[in-house]
């Protein structure tokens, strides 16, 4: 086995980013590597060639290693539902739903499913690098951990601690969790780095060597913030941006428990049209010409969520002045007549009120559909994936947005209200241009080479300013 284990001080530090970045590094240098992170927690999710699924992170770590993603880099992976409680997806399959408290008692049981998908990875790859959850700081969570150094002890990794510079007190941030986790915990630790510095990093130089002489650990290097990170699909709802483009207004409300949202990278990257992210308590825009109600992890709950705010009502103006309406997966259910869950699948069993933009009705079931398509949609190629409870039909239905191979999705008798459950859609470049024209908008080609392009910046970036060969000699 050899691995090595990325933790941070804190969520949100730039763990997938960096490990993304050195996943790409170590694979330029002729290595078979493959991403590792046992547990997630995210609404963002990929479907894999086995048919399971894992974080959208762990994908696009794959894709830096010139992987197809596997259940197994990812092989815990929590949902959120609710804020108490999620969906547990072990080795890409659904387990059941976990109350927070409920949860610890799994651990146990998924630690071992973990070590099994670890243990496939590093028999099979010259290199595992791994992501850590959150911090180890987080001593309060020790008992039982499966995320960070409960991981790392019992596989035997050895780690690498990054800190944020951005958020401030970074000495503290490194030095304290030295400070309060065992001894034990410190010894995997190997050393640290400082990521996402604004300015010249030689101003950092006495507080690295103060971090150096109070932990003993060595410094890999100070990773200056990397400008092009939004050309990246971003991990956590709390990064989801807009983009500032002239021409047309498209405008995505911004659910409470938004997912995939990657689905809304290449329109951000176009810059033919201005995208908006809606927040809670917004009103919709008089000049937006699309409105784009997206997936959701609690379709029901969402549905609530979204009357709450008001933009039931607005998108029924919006619709009346002639604006154009998208929804994608659990934003298509909520379009229609109504959605029926019978068993509670998605919440308490009922029936309630769809918003009537689409004739069309869903009933949940227990079920999920995991799968990668391809087809044509607007006589052009289409691939995606679709992840979802539930099945829709109706009238509208007769009017598929499209056909992968089987019809998918439903177009309103007007032609302005679209529903569909594929994911990824507008990926694909001449999909994308079409779908964009028939708004009076230009699209530009390109998006998928520069997701690959802005991987290669990456590991530019961090080996121009980390010691990666020597970060990298500290796996084992």
């Amino acid at each position: 086995m050899v691995a090595v284990m990325i933790q941070g001080t804190g969520s949100n530090v730039g763990k997938s980013m960096l490990v993304a970045g050195l996943c790409r590094a170590a694979t330029r240098r002729g290595l078979s590597v493959a991403p590792f992170k046992p547990q997630n927690m995210s609404n963002n999710a990929a479907v894999t060639a086995d048919g399971g699924e894992i974080g959208r992170a762990q994908a696009l770590q794959a894709r830096a290693c010139g992987l197809e993603p596997h259940t197994d880099m990812n092989p815990v992976l929590l949902k959120p539902e609710t804020d108490r409680g999620a969906q547990v997806i072990l080795q890409g399959r659904a387990i059941g739903r976990a109350e927070a408290r409920d949860y610890q008692g799994l651990k146990p049981r998924l630690l071992g499913g973990v070590l099994d998908s670890f243990a496939r990875l590093s028999a099979a790859h010259d290199l595992v690098i791994v992501e850590g959850a959150g911090s180890p700081a987080e001593v309060n969570l020790r008992p039982r951990d499966i995320a960070n150094m409960g991981f790392a002890r019992a596989a035997g990794v050895p780690v690498v601690l990054a800190g944020d510079i951005d958020r401030g007190g970074v000495i503290a941030q490194i030095v304290g969790t030295q400070a309060v986790i065992d001894a034990g915990d410190a010894a995997m630790i190997r050393g640290f780095l400082v990521n996402k510095f604004r300015g010249d990093p030689r101003l950092f130089d006495d507080g690295y060597r103060m971090i150096e002489a109070r932990t003993r650990w060595r410094g890999f290097g100070v990773v200056p913030w990397f400008a092009e990170a939004h050309r990246l699909p971003a991990e956590d709802a709390v990064d989801l941006r807009a983009s500032d483009g002239a021409g047309l207004h498209v405008v995505c409300l911004t659910l409470s428990r938004i997912a995939n949202f990657d689905d809304l990278d290449p329109l951000a990257a176009e810059p033919g049209l201005r995208l908006t992210m809606l927040a809670p308590g917004q009103a919709i825009p008089g000049d937006a010409g699309l409105v784009i109600v997206p997936g959701t992890k609690s379709t029901l709950g969402d549905l609530g969520f979204l009357r709450a705010q008001g933009w039931d009502i607005d998108l029924a103006a919006h619709h009346r002045r002639g604006g154009h309406v998208l929804g994608i997966c659990g934003g298509y259910q909520m379009l229609g007549r109504m959605i029926d869950d019978p068993s509670g699948a998605d919440g308490v069993a009922g029936q309630v009120a769809g918003l009537g933009l689409l004739d069309v009705t869903t009933v949940m079931a227990p079920d999920k559909r995991l799968t990668r398509v391809t087809g044509t949609a607007l006589g052009q190629p289409v691939s995606g994936y679709e992840i979802h409870m539930g099945r829709t039909d109706g009238p509208d239905c007769a009017r598929p947005f499209a056909h992968v191979p089987d019809p998918d999705g439903a177009i309103s008798a007007d032609g302005r209200v679209t529903g569909s459950y594929l994911h990824g859609l507008f990926s694909d470049d001449a999909f994308r241009a079409a779908f964009l024209a028939r708004l009076g908008a230009a699209s530009r080609p390109g998006f998928e080479a520069g997701v690959d392009a802005a991987l290669d910046d990456l590991a530019d970036h961090l080996e121009a300013h980390l010691d990666v060969a020597a970060l990298l000699a500290v796996a084992r």
